[in-house]
């Protein structure tokens, strides 16, 4: 397993909800952002129908809350909610502009996308929203170089970003040493209180404790007591236009 390139200045990660960063990748985010990287989140829903008895008008901005608040404890601040139905988002064209439309914003070098894989493990199918994010962003990716591909983005310049890394994965190409910020992702996952309050009777930090370890564990092949994998894939040319 190689180390994941860290030649680069911006990152954006973008996934379906509030937590699915800090179910690990969060701990890859606090190493970059204390190498003084720029790092940017892009939601494509508020989570809002994550909550068990909580109706999504109560839930959705709280759960936007939590996300703020987890993701100032690993040093991002820029985060954009697109508003697409949680439970409900469609792999569509729709979809694909306006994750485009964000990387062109954004200008990322690296873009950073959870696992949109069928199955989590054998046995255990992914959720509707991951799969359709995942696949709609990686598609993105390319998307956001083309001008031509959507055509009423015309006013924001074509970006293709070098990489996009996708964590979550059983077996990724790719890894980062998160040892020195572990406890900082475990701090950003318990800023989802009230969601993981609503999974278990187990404390918070200790929910939280024990995803961290599961999804940021040694990995076979990478040398490090705690390290996030992460699945590479290949796209522009380094960018000039920060």
């Amino acid at each position: 397993m190689e180390q994941l390139p860290e030649d680069w200045q911006r990152g954006l990660v973008i996934v379906a909800h509030p937590d699915d960063i800090e179910y690990g990748a969060a701990a890859a985010v606090a190493r970059w952002t204390r190498q003084g990287r720029d790092i940017r989140y892009v939601l494509v829903s508020s989570g809002e129908a994550g909550i068990a008895g909580l109706p999504p008008a109560e839930s959705g901005p709280l759960r936007e809350a939590e996300e703020r608040a987890g993701a100032k404890i690993v040093g991002v601040t820029e985060i954009d909610f697109l508003g697409y139905p949680d439970g409900r988002i469609e792999e569509s064209l729709a979809l694909r502009r306006d994750l485009a439309a964000a990387i062109r914003r954004h200008r990322p070098d690296l873009v950073v996308l959870f696992n949109f894989g069928d199955v989590w493990a054998r046995g255990y199918a992914n959720s509707a929203d991951h799969r359709a994010v995942g696949r709609a962003a990686l598609d993105a990716v390319s998307d956001a170089g083309n001008e031509w591909i959507h055509p009423d983005l015309a006013d924001l310049p074509p970006h293709s970003p070098r990489w996009a890394a996708v964590y979550g994965v059983a077996d990724g190409s790719h890894a980062v040493d998160v040892t020195d910020t572990i406890d900082l992702a475990v701090e950003s996952l318990t800023a989802h209180a009230r969601y993981l309050e609503a999974l278990s009777s187990d404390p918070v930090a200790t929910q939280a404790r024990a995803v961290l370890d599961m999804t940021a564990g040694p990995k076979e092949g990478f040398p490090a007591a705690h390290a996030i994998s992460f699945e590479l894939y290949h796209f522009g040319p380094a960018s000039s236009d920060l």
